[in-house]
């Protein structure tokens, strides 16, 4: 099959309606394999899952130069996304930057890394405290006059700070987290994204693995496994949470599907501003998440799947307290 597309925002950026997460490709989920990631990479544009999200924190700098190098003579099938705003000293995040002329350092430094004179979609990576955001959408809106940027997104921000943001350069895109394992948008971020004709992109739309239901406890994975730190990997909170996510597998089988499948249709049937962009390095996982976008979910199904994954019956926080601390809500 090939996706289909969507639109995200009002300023007319058009996407495919999954996406491909590549930081995995570089970090957090075990050992890389580039010649796997190549070919994964390859094979989404085959599909027509050309929305591509990478940022210059992944390896840091690696994925964006994998990227860079994989998609070489194909720029024009391809969408990309990155991202700024994170000070980075000896390989490793000491804080927030984004001033604006750390934004403009970072966009050149990203272009070379994908070799490309202009970036699609270009995030803020998390709200930087000690920057007006007035001077960060400013600061976007200058290189999207000058050329280099085409659309200008968020992650993780607040609601507060996506209107100050749209009021000065129009944002595109919010990409945050949100799934069947993650529903805090809803009460006030996606109404507001609704409001003013901003599209969500939803990271971890898997739970970083947990709703493929393909899981182990936080300890069996390795030291460098993003997961074996994951809170609701955790003890009792892993076990919750299998209970939990037994609606998707149930799901899933009805529909001879797989559970990722369900919590990616979810996604998708929650409305059509909504593009997910599940992480994968490997050609078998991007093979069955495009595929999710062929599932029907009817009404019955979102209700049992909305019920028993409410905010209340997930066990634990999504995040440690540090990584929590970086999220504007």
């Amino acid at each position: 099959m090939t996706l289909s597309s969507r639109v995200l925002g009002s300023q007319g950026l058009k996407v495919s309606a999954i996406g491909l997460g590549a930081m995995g490709m570089s970090q957090s989920y075990g050992p890389a394999d580039e010649a796997e990631s190549i070919a994964t990479l390859h094979r989404a544009l085959e599909l027509g899952c050309t929305f591509i999200d990478t940022a210059e924190v992944y390896g840091p700098f690696t994925n964006e130069d994998l990227l860079g190098r994989a998609l070489a003579g194909k720029r024009d099938q391809v969408t990309i996304a990155t991202k700024f705003g994170f000070k980075i000293v000896d390989g490793k995040i000491s804080g927030t930057d984004s001033r604006p002329a750390h934004i403009r350092e970072v966009v050149e430094a990203s272009l070379k890394r994908l070799r490309t004179d202009h970036i699609d979609l270009l995030y803020q990576h998390r709200v930087d405290r000690d920057v007006p955001m007035e001077d960060v959408a400013g600061a976007v809106g200058e290189l999207v006059a000058a050329g280099k940027v085409r659309f200008f997104g968020l992650s993780e921000a607040g609601v507060a700070n996506i209107r100050r943001a749209h009021a000065v350069h129009p944002v595109s895109a919010l990409q945050s987290e949100y799934s069947l394992w993650e529903r805090n948008l809803e009460q006030d971020v996606i109404p507001a994204l609704e409001e003013l004709g901003i599209g969500l992109v939803p990271f971890s739309p898997l739970g970083r693995g947990f709703l493929t239901g393909a899981v182990k406890r936080a300890e069996a994975y390795p030291e460098d496994d993003f997961r074996r730190n994951d809170p609701r990997y955790q003890g009792e909170n892993y076990d919750a949470n299998v209970a939990a996510a037994q609606v998707v597998r149930d799901i899933a089988t009805s529909l001879n599907a797989k559970p990722g499948q369900i919590a990616l249709a979810w996604l998708l049937h929650k409305g059509p501003n909504i593009v997910p962009i599940p992480g994968t390095k490997r050609r078998i996982y991007l093979e069955e998440n495009v595929a999710a976008a062929a599932i029907s979910l009817n009404d019955a199904q979102m209700q049992a799947l909305d019920a028993a994954l409410a905010p209340d019956k997930i066990a634990g926080p999504r995040y440690t307290a540090t990584m929590m601390a970086m999220v504007d809500r």
